[in-house]
């Protein structure tokens, strides 16, 4: 049996209000996957945990876990704000795009360590990401990178080497197909999303780059792109991410 109090390094994905004075949090662990959690009191002047539990903050945290859906967290040792990615608009909205798409993708209280791991260095590198404005979050190479990389780890990679529906190889690849679980033929692309070679290509150096080399991609690719992922999310778990729309 799971041992009622315990500690693990976790991110506050998503936060809101509770009454008067508390929060319910949304938080991605290390140890246990995606937990729902209340911070009591967080609201008040005098709260200990304040501003060490704000979206995309990383810590240390110690949960309670009582009779109810919800934890309790009963203390916090803050490892990095991300202050420098939460006071810029544009790389606030580039992160608010990775931490939905963690929410939505990974909803189970089951470790990911991989999982995880991706999402730590995703906000290690927005502190430092360079800022547009005016932007498009949505398409922010960084953005693109790190979702194409939590679909791989939640087993929904991308076929692109060949037709996904009939296995041709050495034939362009003109559309994407959710059903199929990747690129498709021109003979196969009746119902598929239309994609471009520059598409095809960007979403294939994203996937092969560290995300800290996800840079340098053209209009049409990073569009192209964002289709794939968009498509991939409605096939898969039946979801759209508010922050793509938005």
């Amino acid at each position: 049996m799971a041992p009622r109090s315990y500690k693990t390094q976790a991110v506050v994905l998503r936060s809101f209000r509770l009454g008067e004075a508390d929060r319910v949090l949304h938080i991605y662990t290390l140890d246990r996957g995606r937990v729902g959690a209340v911070a009591k009191g967080i609201r008040k002047t005098k709260s200990r945990f304040g501003a060490r539990l704000e979206p995309l903050s990383h810590v240390d945290l110690m949960l309670h876990q009582g009779g109810g859906e919800l934890q309790t967290v009963t203390g916090v040792d803050l490892i990095d704000s991300h202050r420098a990615a939460r006071e810029d608009g544009y790389r606030l909205g580039v992160g608010l795009v990775g931490l939905e798409a963690m929410l939505r993708l990974f909803s189970e209280q089951e470790a990911n360590p991989r999982a995880f791991t991706a999402l730590v260095r995703f906000l290690e590198l927005l502190d430092r990401w360079e800022s547009r404005a005016p932007g498009t979050p949505a398409v922010d190479p960084l953005a693109l990178s790190f979702q194409l990389k939590l679909l791989w780890v939640a087993g929904y990679l991308p076929h692109l080497t060949s037709c996904a529906e009939c296995a041709a190889v050495d034939v362009p690849l003109v559309g994407y197909s959710p059903q199929a679980g990747g690129a498709v033929c021109e003979r196969c692309a009746a119902g598929s999303i239309a994609i471009s070679p520059a598409g095809l290509a960007a979403i294939e150096g994203l996937l092969r780059a560290p995300m800290a080399d996800a840079r340098g991609l053209t209009d049409p690719g990073a569009r192209d792109a964002l289709k794939v992922i968009t498509a991939s999310y409605e096939h898969h778990g039946g979801f759209r991410l508010r922050t793509l729309s938005a």
